[in-house]
């Protein structure tokens, strides 16, 4: 049995492999919990959409179904909100991950849409994830993401001192976040950040400035720490590194 199961999570993750130490019971119980939320997933039907295996958690719900675009072997944690209320899409690549109580919302305010959200193929998102689209968001393909990221494409005005903060309206330029990246746990990536191939983010860290490929990022503000492989960069395409 394990020989089968195995070859089918293949389908989805072509490098997985069970550890030894999985016995019967631990395959029944994933048995149950996976197709559980298959049989959940099938109702995105209902919407007239047409998913290739999709597994959504308990608690799962969706605002806006006819703006969102998912690929395929997509799992939905128990108890994750998404919204596409925007000007754009909220668009899900093959094989992506989100973990359980995310919230994945282009925007919230019917009185000024938000603009996107587009994740990759093969990117997995941890629990308690925060993503917002107000300025835009692309995550890159094969990130690998901690729980907790908060992304805040946003910010808000401050500078008219006669006006309340609230009523000063709000800037957005979008955040972008590479191909390959290693974010980890309670990352809060701000407004108008590029976050190149290949970097690695050190958890807590606060990213207020745009970073160049293959850094490792850590701090509060974030900098970068070390630079894993040199490589050329375009004159003027990161800024703010150091």
């Amino acid at each position: 049995m394990k020989y089968w199961i195995e070859k089918i999570i293949r389908l989805r993750n072509p490098d997985f492999q069970f550890d030894e130490g999985v016995g019967s019971r631990l395959l029944f119980a994933l048995m149950w919990e996976k197709s559980s939320c298959f049989l959940r997933g099938l109702k995105v039907l209902f919407w007239f959409k047409r998913p290739s295996m999709i597994f959504l958690g308990r608690g799962v719900s969706f605002f806006h179904v006819a703006n969102m675009r998912w690929g395929r072997w997509v799992q939905i944690g128990e108890g994750a909100r998404l919204g596409a209320m925007g000007k754009g899409q909220l668009r899900i690549g093959n094989r992506v991950s989100i973990g359980a109580f995310s919230r994945v919302i282009i925007s919230t305010s019917f009185n000024h849409l938000g603009e996107h959200i587009h994740i990759g193929h093969r990117v997995g998102i941890g629990e308690f994830a925060h993503l917002g689209g107000g300025g835009g968001l692309e995550i890159g393909d094969d990130c690998i993401i901690g729980a907790y990221l908060s992304c805040h494409p946003e910010n808000h005005l401050f500078e008219d001192s006669t006006k309340l903060i609230r009523q000063q309206g709000v800037s957005r330029k979008g955040i972008k976040i590479g191909k390959n990246c290693w974010i980890g746990a309670k990352v809060t990536i701000l407004d108008g950040v590029i976050i190149g191939d290949h970097c690695v983010i050190a958890a807590g860290a606060v990213v207020t400035k745009s970073m160049p490929p293959r850094s490792v990022v850590g701090g509060v503000p974030a900098k970068v720490i070390k630079v894993i492989a040199e490589q050329e960069q375009e004159q003027g395409e990161y800024v703010g590194a150091s």
